[in-house]
């Protein structure tokens, strides 16, 4: 329904993008191995009259182009790398790389980034420079601050940075903005509780590191339920506890895997102390000792008011009120390009991926871009940039 609104130099191009994104979808590639996504996006850039810059951030690729006498500078942010999941679509283009597979979509972000360079190369409506950065390593090592790190905004400075994802759950190809908190931070902590290892038949000349196990992670309850303020959001989740092999032995060590999430940066400052504090005050009640190793990773994704306000007045232009996903709340996922918008004011906007029976939610090893949001997410590239950098 929703073709009459795509130029028609996007849909004639259409199909074959598509064709350009199953390519990528069957030979996934984790972070910072890039190398094959990475060539092919170079090769499309430069075919298209782009100036290519290669590696930053390791296998980050950066097309530049400057059209006419404008001082302007926008950045257009697409993530490459998979997940170590093996994939069960099914699909003739499924992934050919065993335990590796496109589950977030990020093929469908970066087939959307071309397709839009690719129809503003030809008909270079604007005035100004575009920065089109594809970028390593978005899941989990943090691909966006090692590029920041290496110069990505002294090299290229924008005046403003914007990146979309696809969010299954939402209906296919409407587009969704919130200003200012729009994702939460994600933090990994690891606590390893030592204690004094024995038999399990003399428990009493033991200290157990399970038992100590089991009460932190009780007390790690009250830090959300009674430190944080009921109005804002925190989360706590002990993904893993390692300790012992054998039933009849109580073990010297135990460890904990925790993921840590918040909304606010207050917030995610309490909930390290307060963590941090408990694990050492529970095992002393035992007799044990913890060392905690708190790593702070993705930051909270802030997006900045007036560009927001930008980005979504686009869309509502484009494809009205009712092409806009409304009243769309904070999202307790984490995003590292949280990095980039700390650096540069700038959005972070969803395109629905779909909501109907038999979605599939991203992470998933049944998941799949939907192909129908190509077009219309390059398009929206499109009339954001042309609009930005306006002649």
């Amino acid at each position: 329904m929703n073709a009459p609104l795509i130029p028609s130099e996007i849909a004639a191009i259409e199909q074959e993008m598509i064709a350009l994104r199953h390519a990528i979808h069957a030979h996934p590639e984790l972070a910072y191995e890039e190398f094959v996504t990475g060539d092919l996006v170079a090769q499309r850039l430069q075919e298209w009259g782009y100036e290519v810059h290669r590696g930053l951030g390791g296998t980050g690729v950066i097309g530049t182009m400057k059209v006419g006498s404008g001082s302007r500078r926008l950045g257009l942010r697409a993530d490459m790398d998979a997940l170590p999941i093996h994939e069960t679509t099914g699909l003739d283009y499924a992934s050919r790389v065993p335990g590796k597979m496109h589950a977030c979509g990020h093929d469908g972000h970066t087939a959307m980034l071309l397709t839009a360079a690719r129809h503003l190369a030809q008909t270079r409506h604007f005035d100004g420079t575009l920065h089109l950065i594809f970028q390593p390593a978005e899941e989990g090592l943090a691909g966006a601050k090692r590029m920041i790190e290496e110069g990505l905004f002294d090299l290229f400075p924008c005046d403003a940075v914007f990146a979309m994802h696809n969010m299954p759950g939402h209906p296919t190809g409407k587009f969704g903005f919130r200003p200012g908190a729009f994702m939460a931070s994600s933090d990994t902590v690891i606590i390893d509780i030592d204690g004094r290892g024995g038999h399990g038949a003399v428990p009493h000349k033991t200290v157990d590191p399970v038992v100590v196990c089991a009460n932190v992670v009780l007390a790690l309850q009250t830090i959300v339920s009674r430190n944080v303020a009921p109005l804002d959001m925190a989360i706590i989740t002990v993904g893993a506890i390692h300790a012992g092999e054998a039933p009849n032995v109580i073990p010297q060590t135990a460890q904990m895997r925790l993921s840590v999430r918040a909304l606010r940066p207050e917030v995610r400052d309490l909930l390290q102390e307060r963590i941090t504090a408990l694990a050492h005050a529970q095992a002393a009640v035992y007799g044990a000792t913890a060392r905690v190793d708190y790593q702070r990773r993705y930051p909270v994704l802030v997006n900045d008011a007036a560009m927001t306000e930008f980005a979504e007045s686009v869309a509502r232009d484009w494809v009205g009120e009712d092409g806009l996903i409304p009243d769309l709340d904070p999202l307790t996922g984490s995003e590292d390009f949280a990095f980039m918008l700390e650096h540069c004011a700038g959005s972070y906007l969803i395109i629905g991926n779909g909501d109907g029976e038999g979605g599939c939610m991203v992470h998933n090893p049944g998941y799949d871009f939907n192909d129908d949001c190509l077009a219309l997410g390059a398009a929206y590239w499109v009339k954001l940039t042309e609009r930005f950098l306006r002649g």
